[in-house]
């Protein structure tokens, strides 16, 4: 088969490609548009994020068997079209589920203990004690929204540290959780949580899910984790929720306002809520890379080129 790679990847997945007997081609310099002429002459493609992969495309896709995303996202992707073709969408969550557990813990004991406000104080010759001290995550109730791959993994970090954990996911039967979390309902969560970490796909049904009345639902004011989807939280919303003491602290590694397809964020064009969060003292940020760590880079390409593999192997 012959299979087509857009972005950077570990070499291991060409490696596995190779070895199974595939024709694998790495082209990192395509666009939407050049990659349109060119996709007809494949089996199979491995993507990121940087191009969109939409009804168009796929209609030019004429021999596709399967899609590879490196990573866990799959927004940019028709997804349901793709199937409706017969061509196989798959991800690799399981490669970076480690990484964005281990992150998504850093993040909250950053926000806790004011280590980035602190570290750029102490640069500057400050030392102000009082101002910095911290919270601790022991006593408290965490709660999870989403309890795949990211949401257990950080589930199974908080355990050392003697906190309650609450776990809400609608899609999943009961018996999901392993016996430190507790399986809620959403009320429940809401009722009960000091600190709330989103774990979830960004769908219509997830899009700005964190709103002012979702906020508002909460029974006191809570510590926001998001390593997820930017556009899963509404940022004026929260923009306004921090200022009013609703979210008394917000660790974002992902924003709303971020381009899948390119690096970097247009500081001169971007709104006032979001301009708000960054010069917040109550804000961590972290440019998406949540998932993104030396091992993550292997385990996603190994995982992916094994169920490309498997994929091929079907009629």
């Amino acid at each position: 088969m012959n299979i087509l790679v857009t972005d950077n990847t570990h070499p291991v997945l060409h490696h596995l490609l190779r070895q199974a007997g595939h024709e694998v081609v790495v082209d990192t310099s395509l666009t939407y548009n050049t990659l349109l002429d060119r996709i007809a002459d494949f089996d199979a493609l491995v993507v990121r994020s940087k191009i969109v992969i939409d009804r168009p495309f796929l209609l030019r896709a004429r021999h596709l068997r399967c899609i590879g995303r490196l990573g866990a996202g799959m927004e940019t992707i028709d997804v349901d079209y793709a199937q409706s073709l017969g061509i196989r969408c798959l991800n690799s969550p399981e490669g970076n589920r480690d990484a964005v557990g281990e992150h998504a813990l850093g993040l909250l004991l950053a926000l806790f203990n004011h280590i980035a406000s602190a570290d750029a104080e102490v640069r500057q010759g400050m030392w102000r004690r009082e101002a910095n001290r911290g919270l601790e995550i022991k006593g408290r109730t965490v709660g999870i929204i989403g309890f795949g791959n990211m949401g257990s993994a950080f589930a199974q970090r908080l355990q050392g540290f003697e906190c309650t954990i609450l776990a809400y996911d609608k899609y999943k039967p009961a018996g999901y959780a392993p016996h430190y979390v507790q399986e809620v309902t959403l009320a429940e969560l809401q009722a009960r949580a000091d600190v709330l970490s989103l774990h979830v796909p960004l769908t219509p049904e997830t899009h700005h899910m964190v709103s002012l009345p979702f906020i508002k639902a909460f029974a006191r004011p809570f510590h926001l984790v998001n390593t997820s989807r930017g556009a899963v939280v509404c940022t004026p919303d929260l923009a306004q929720a921090i200022e009013q003491g609703q979210i008394l602290g917000a660790a974002l590694d992902v924003i709303e306002y971020e381009d899948m397809t390119r690096d970097g964020l247009d500081l001169d064009h971007l709104p006032a809520d979001f301009n708000y969060l960054l010069h917040s003292p109550r804000t961590v940020l972290s440019p998406h890379v949540a998932g993104w760590t030396i091992e993550s880079k292997e385990k996603l390409a190994r995982h992916l080129a094994q169920k490309i593999i498997e994929t091929l192997k079907r009629p």
